[in-house]
């Protein structure tokens, strides 16, 4: 283990880096499963990469991980007691409405975020970096309520995240977001199936 860490530190990378990365990739395999471990491995993804972060100067990512940490809280509990009667909770569409809220609270976090964090010394990107912040706590919280667009959310985010970390160095992470990219898009079709099967199944009174 040693050498290894050494390998990855003359590379540019970091241990903590590569057990982040690990975390992060089998927790977003278990929600594209709406496996609910999906949650615990989260919590330990996020505690590292808030580490991570703070190291690198990509403060807005480095906050975001603490929201995060209780957002996977509150995911934990929705999952498992969100349904109607307080029964495990089902995919189902982002109501407009939903969608309004969440589009003006992320425009207005965006801009607040980007202008504290930009005069931050060592500070890197402060807006793309609030942008993708902000869009990946929109997307998380729709994630711990089940809606199917959180996956098309997280496919834009990624995207934008690959090329991010790459113009910092932190290949590994954004090898990550890559295989993250790929789990978006298995997710938005696996939860897109399962919407269409709890609609299609009879209801027992």
């Amino acid at each position: 283990m040693t050498a290894l860490c050494a390998w990855l530190t003359a590379h540019g990378s970091s241990c903590l880096e590569l057990v982040a990365v690990l975390f992060g990739i089998v927790s977003v395999f278990l929600s594209v499963r709406e496996k609910i471990w999906s949650w615990p491995t989260a919590l330990v993804n996020v505690a590292l990469y808030f580490v991570l972060f703070y190291e690198t100067g990509l403060y807005s990512d480095m906050g975001l991980q603490a929201v995060y940490f209780v957002l996977s809280l509150y995911g934990w509990y929705e999952w498992l007691y969100g349904g109607a009667g307080r029964t495990t909770l089902t995919v189902s569409r982002t109501p407009p409405r939903l969608w309004a809220i969440l589009i003006a609270i992320a425009i207005v976090f965006w801009a607040i975020l980007g202008r504290l964090t930009s005069g931050l010394p060592g500070v890197a990107l402060p807006y793309v970096d609030a942008a993708t912040a902000t869009t990946s706590l929109v997307a998380q919280y729709m994630m711990t309520r089940k809606l199917l667009e959180n996956w098309a959310l997280w496919i834009a985010v990624d995207v934008v995240y690959i090329g991010m970390f790459i113009f910092k160095g932190l290949y590994l992470t954004a090898g990550n977001y890559a295989v993250y990219l790929g789990l978006a898009v298995l997710g938005h079709i696996a939860w897109k199936r399962s919407l269409a099967t709890s609609m299609t199944a009879p209801v027992i009174a």
